[in-house]
Parts: C-alpha cells; sequence; structure tokens
C-alpha cells in the first residue's frame, strides 16, 4: 500500500501491541463497519442541521403549556419535543435511505467493493459489471434494478411529504 492516505487514517493497532497495524478497510471484518462510520460521518451534518431547525420551530408555548401541567424533563420530551420531530425525523430517515443507496463514490474509493465483496453495493457490481467483465446486458438490467429501487423510495418519500402538508 505504501503510505497512502487510507493506510495512515485507517490503522487499527495490532493485539501484540506492535508499531505495525491492520488496514481497517481491508479486513473483511472491519471494512462494512469502516465504510458505514465513514457514511454516517458525511451525512452527520445534514442530519443535525435538520434536526436543529426542527427544534428551533417547536413553539415555546406547547413546553410552557407542558410546564404548567406539572410534566417533567422527559415526559417534555416524550410528548412534546419528539411528536413535533417526528415528522423530520421520518423525512431525515426516508432521505438517508436514499442517500445510502447512491453510494457508489464512497464505496468505489474506499474499498472498490471488496475485500472479498464484503462492501459490494448494487452500484459497484453493476460498474463491474459493465466496465471489468464488458457483460453490458447484466449491467444495463441491474442499472434499471437501481432505477427502479430508486423511483419507489422518492415515491414514498414524496407520498410522505404531501400527507404532510
Amino acid at each position: 500500500f505504501g503510505n497512502t492516505f487510507l493506510e495512515r487514517n485507517f490503522r487499527l493497532p495490532l493485539e501484540d501491541g506492535g508499531g505495525a497495524g491492520d488496514v481497517v478497510l481491508a479486513d473483511p471484518d472491519l471494512a462494512l463497519y469502516a465504510v458505514t462510520g465513514i457514511n454516517i460521518w458525511s451525512g452527520y451534518p445534514f442530519y443535525m442541521m435538520s434536526l436543529l431547525a426542527g427544534l428551533q420551530g417547536i413553539p415555546r408555548d406547547l413546553y410552557e403549556a407542558a410546564t404548567v401541567d406539572g410534566a417533567s424533563y422527559w415526559q417534555r420530551w416524550r410528548h412534546v419535543t419528539v411528536p413535533q420531530l417526528r415528522p423530520i425525523i421520518v423525512s431525515i430517515a426516508m432521505l438517508d435511505v436514499i442517500f445510502t443507496t447512491q453510494q457508489f463514490a464512497l464505496i468505489w474509493m474506499t474499498t472498490g467493493g471488496g475485500p472479498i465483496n464484503v462492501t459490494e453495493m448494487l452500484s459497484t457490481y453493476t460498474y463491474k459489471l459493465a466496465f471489468n467483465r464488458y457483460q453490458f446486458s447484466l449491467a444495463s438490467a441491474s442499472a434499471v434494478v437501481i432505477f427502479a429501487f430508486s423511483m419507489v423510495l422518492a415515491f414514498f418519500y414524496v407520498r410522505y411529504q404531501k400527507a404532510r402538508d
């Protein structure tokens, strides 16, 4: 590997305490966890900003009324905050699923679908079919499946948004 970015930044110490380490993205047991962590980290700002906007949109009157009724902090959280944030939580959860299904670049640039196809996604599989194996008909069929799945997810997201309004 040499002294690459991935080698410098994604190493775990060996159990024997030696100075070397195993590359996390090359370990079949850890690669999926590493890619999942990177995906969560990259989406974190969007989700936190969405939740912050939702929290700022909750009227103070609801909290004051709950306090007057004798609600504790946890009761206010459970009966005021969470129900007010539920539409935002559902929206960002649906968007997260849509965004995650479209994560070709992350997988391709970190692991290429490996090691041993542990992090393989339908998009990387389609790319390999088309440009490594030159099986364009199968790659086209796979791309249609990706498109159909994305459209179903988008349909449910738009339907939920319209129902909410």
